[in-house]
């Protein structure tokens, strides 16, 4: 079994004692994102759709940073501090996905770090190791 960090400046840098990612094998284990920018380390400004984006964009660096992509995504797990916000997450997962899509989770939580509307985990199977 090999296991490997994963990291990327492209993405926020880790807020806790946690990686971006860890590496096992072929299968990439992604930290969960909120909506920081990598460069501020503040929240995006602007509404949740904003937010999304951001985390999309989070998630997308650290699947590069990993050989992979978005479209590599096994499964998919997302937070939202308002469950309102469900439709407008699945419009945004098909401007960036294809059908397939990943297996995904999509849960209601009282709160998030730094008072962000939404978080998003994922596991990612890479081709080759």
């Amino acid at each position: 079994m090999t296991r490997e960090v994963i990291h990327t400046d492209r993405a926020p840098s880790a807020i806790g004692p946690y990686s971006q990612a860890i590496r096992v094998d072929n299968t990439v284990y992604l930290s969960g994102q909120i909506p920081l920018d990598p460069e501020s380390m503040d929240l995006v400004r602007g509404d949740i759709r904003a937010q999304v984006e951001q985390v999309f964009n989070n998630l997308q660096a650290v699947c590069e940073a990993a050989g992979a992509s978005l479209e590599d995504i096994a499964k998919l797990n997302i937070y939202l501090t308002d469950l309102g916000n469900f439709g407008l997450v699945n419009e945004m997962m098909e401007e960036r996905f294809n059908a397939p899509y990943p297996a995904r989770a999509a849960l209601g939580v009282a709160s998030l770090p730094k008072g962000a509307g939404v978080e998003m985990d994922a596991i990612l199977v890479r081709d080759k190791a």
